[in-house]
């Protein structure tokens, strides 16, 4: 028995018409995938990579060369000077909550220019929840310069906020739980060349979640002075268990590596025995695991908007990160598409989905994720606040083929099944 048998001849003739559309955008990507993937490679083989490096160590963590090595190869392939790459931090969250906590201090200002951060940042900064921790409780005031109705960076508001008391600009590059669009790396030089002809001497950061290898620079190669991002997403290439990663100039590093454990340890400590191979294999394949999420990201707005849904990106435009967004309009099909998600993941798939509210989110959420890596989205799955316009953002996946099925099986379920 086929895997079409079971999905209505309607649908699978759509999907005919999209493979025919979407092939040529798909054979492009397999170039960016082989200079991502080369880069990678040669960082690899300049760093003298061996068997012993795969090992990592117990106890305090001192003098493993297997996490030097992983971080120096991380600086090189991303544009930085120095990296910290460790599976102590629990999420991007986490690491980007470090850094720029780690940054600042009692009377400086963080700014945000791509409007307002996503949910669980806005709880680190001291924007929403109880704020004990957060920026503000600290005397770090934190502000964010709303977008333009057309999802572009407002540049004379930027001017406007910018003060003395600025300390670090703030890129944040994902759309998050917003519906603007993402922001490519010519936007985000477009961004960087405008701070710094303001201010020079402010420092700006990166959000590069879902961002690595979705295209063939990264916000360091433009001008951003540090970023961070987590490695169950794109840079632990489906294979790393946990873990972020802090990137850029090695003095704000090694600021950073300051708030990560404590003042004259910094990043000297931190053991790693069990995670190395994982992260040194994660971080090789990713160039391809990234490029199969891209392809899949593609099919899905060409399918999907075939079947009348809004969608962003569309198929046909540039990517820069692995997000998807799809506008349902209504809970109970967003509901529905999330759970046949689930139903058509390796893991967990009799699970139902349900919304709840969840640690760093002001709405329900629902979280479509029968993943290897508990949380994962490099690997197929969905998610969303339930809140208008009831957008589920679908993300990952590492094969191509199960994206496709996945979505195929999802679109019968919500829309085909009688």
């Amino acid at each position: 028995m086929s895997w079409k048998d079971s999905i209505d001849p309607k649908l699978l003739a759509i999907v005919a018409q999209v493979d025919q559309k979407i092939a040529p955008r798909l054979a492009a990507l397999d170039d960016q995938i082989l200079d991502n993937q080369a880069k990678v490679l040669h960082a690899f083989q300049d760093h003298r990579v061996s068997e012993a490096h795969l090992n990592g160590t117990t106890g305090y963590g001192n003098y493993d060369e297997g996490r030097d090595t992983l971080e120096a190869i991380y600086a090189d392939v991303l544009g930085g000077e120095a990296a910290l790459v460790r599976p102590q931090f629990v999420s991007g969250t986490h690491a980007i909550g470090t850094a720029l906590l780690g940054l600042t201090r009692p009377g400086d200002e963080i700014l945000y220019i791509t409007g307002e951060p996503y949910d669980t940042l806005q709880e680190v900064l001291g924007m929403s929840g109880n704020g004990i921790g957060s920026a503000k409780e600290y005397g770090i005031a934190a502000n964010y310069v709303p977008l333009q109705d057309n999802g572009e960076v407002d540049f004379p508001a930027v001017k406007a906020a910018l003060t003395d008391k600025t300390k670090l600009v703030v890129i944040q590059r994902s759309c998050g739980y917003a519906t603007r669009k993402s922001f490519t790396i010519a936007k985000i030089k477009e961004m960087v060349d405008f701070v710094r002809g303001l201010k020079p001497d402010v420092w700006i950061f990166a959000d590069n979640a879902y961002g690595e290898f979705s295209e063939t620079l990264e916000p360091l190669d433009v001008g951003v002075d540090i970023m961070a991002g987590s490695l169950i997403k794109n840079g632990g290439g489906g294979l790393a268990k946990t873990g972020g990663y802090v990137v850029g100039r090695k003095d704000l590093v090694e600021r950073v590596s300051y708030r990560f454990t404590v003042p004259g340890i910094g990043g000297e400590e931190g053991a790693t025995y069990g995670y190395l191979l994982d992260m040194f294999e994660g971080f090789f394949v990713a160039p391809q695991t990234v490029g199969n999420a891209i392809k899949g990201a593609i099919f899905e707005a060409a399918l999907l908007a075939e079947l009348g849904l809004s969608v962003s990106p569309e198929w046909q435009e540039p990517r820069t990160d692995l997000i998807q967004t799809v506008n349902f309009g209504n809970k109970a099909d967003m509901v529905k598409f999330a759970k046949a998600i689930q139903q058509s993941s390796p893991v967990d798939s009799y699970v139902e989905p349900i919304p709840e509210q969840m640690a760093g989110y002001e709405d329900e959420v629902i979280m479509a994720a029968g993943t290897f890596i508990s949380g994962s989205t490099i690997e197929f799955s969905g998610d969303g606040p339930i809140r208008p316009p009831y957008t589920l953002y679908l993300q990952g996946g590492l094969t191509y083929a199960h994206i496709k099925l996945g979505i195929i099986q999802a679109a019968e379920s919500t829309f085909y099944q009688h």
